[in-house]
């Protein structure tokens, strides 16, 4: 009889210990945030369509200061021991470049212009990593001693929401170098912070990553959202596609007119039938074919801001 319950008791520990064991965990990116690059004088300007938007200068930061490196290397480390995956920045970036000098020599086959992208965007859409960790730490000086605050969020890549958050100052000490101080002093905040960020991941895999999806048109199309086809209205049509493909049909139309269309909190899934990822750009191509197709016939152009917001622009290229 104890053999049997302790063999029973073994099955479901091991049932346990496999179920946990199999839970997907977000793919996650360590970043410096923007102010301790601000701080450091690792910024950029960029012409954002004539408006000047200064950014982090990633690439010169890690080229530059050997702190960062060693500082990110120990949170990737602390992450890793706890099973979650993550993205090398700095190969991130070797990818970014290689993907800028090929946009460098692409332009619009109607005006000649160029490829216009924030660089945080791009890096997102390089790393496509599911949370961005941002993290600020700042060195406290107290005669011979030394001690690390730190701040560090965990931001979908997706949404820019933060989904978790850790902050504190660590121990002082004589000694002890700026990654060993941070280490000493994340580490106390960890279970709390990856708990928060399994628990979106867990909701994002169960209720969808969140998007949002623009319509609009060009001035030239003769059509808008309230032309009908058969007898449902264009803006209809599209509200019904969305309702049929996004998880539990989760989705909300914040605004539509006779010209435009915002749905938020669109929540698409995070993989399809092949296990394969599924970002803003992929689902809402589906959308793009549905209209191009029959009865509508709409010729239409899909047009990407971050992962996370894709715009249909109807009547045209």
């Amino acid at each position: 009889m104890k053999k049997n319950i302790t063999l029973l008791i073994g099955v479901f520990l091991l049932t346990i210990s496999f179920g946990f064991g199999q839970a997907k965990k977000p793919t996650l990116m360590v970043v410096p945030s923007d102010v301790w690059c601000n701080q450091n004088g690792y910024m950029l300007a960029y012409n954002n369509q004539g408006t000047i938007v200064k950014v982090p200068d990633y690439k010169r930061a890690f080229q530059e200061n050997a702190e960062v490196l060693q500082v990110i290397s120990q949170i990737n480390g602390i992450m890793a021991d706890r099973g979650f995956p993550l993205k090398n920045m700095e190969s991130a970036i070797k990818t970014l470049e290689s993907n800028a000098a090929e946009d460098n020599m692409r332009a619009s086959k109607d005006t000649g212009s160029g490829v216009s992208e924030s660089p945080i965007d791009a890096l997102k859409k390089v790393a496509k990593a599911d949370i961005i960790m941002q993290l600020t730490w700042t060195i406290n000086r107290t005669g011979p001693k030394k001690s690390i605050t730190f701040n560090l969020q965990g931001l979908d890549a997706y949404t820019d929401k933060q989904v978790a958050t850790a902050t504190g100052t660590g121990a002082p000490s004589f000694s002890a170098e700026v990654p060993v101080l941070l280490s000493e002093a994340v580490l106390s905040h960890m279970d709390n912070f990856t708990g928060s960020l399994q628990t979106h991941f867990d909701d994002m895999f169960q209720n969808g990553r969140e998007i949002i999806v623009r319509i609009q048109k060009w001035d030239d199309w003769d059509g808008d959202l309230e032309t009908e086809y058969g007898d449902e209205e264009l803006g209809v049509v599209i509200e019904d596609w969305l309702a049929e493909n996004t998880v539990k049909g989760r989705f909300n139309t914040t605004d539509m007119t006779e010209d435009m269309a915002l749905f938020e909190q669109v929540r698409i899934p995070l993989f399809n039938d092949k296990g394969r990822a599924i970002d803003a750009r992929r689902f809402v191509k589906g959308l793009s074919k549905k209209l191009k197709s029959e009865p509508y016939s709409i010729p239409n152009k899909l047009v990407m801001k971050g992962l996370g917001r894709a715009t249909i622009i109807l009547g045209g290229k």
